[in-house]
């Protein structure tokens, strides 16, 4: 996910997708632990969406209440 898809979405579509991206890298992990990942890269991706989603979050919050 890029940072322009991030800015674009509102604080609870930015929640709902921090929620579904950290499900997403425990179903990874499990796979992995298991054996069944065939995509090892897909864990860096998704855990570089879950703190790009996070910065986002938190730059949201700082302007918010900086107004």
């Amino acid at each position: 996910m890029k940072a322009s898809e991030i800015r674009e979405l509102t604080a609870d579509e930015l929640e709902r997708k921090l929620a579904e991206t950290r499900q997403e890298l425990f179903n990874l992990r499990f796979q992995h632990a298991t054996g069944a990942l065939d995509n090892t890269a897909a864990l860096i991706r998704v855990k570089r969406d879950i703190a790009r989603l996070l910065t986002m979050a938190g730059d949201g919050a700082r302007s918010g209440s900086a107004s």
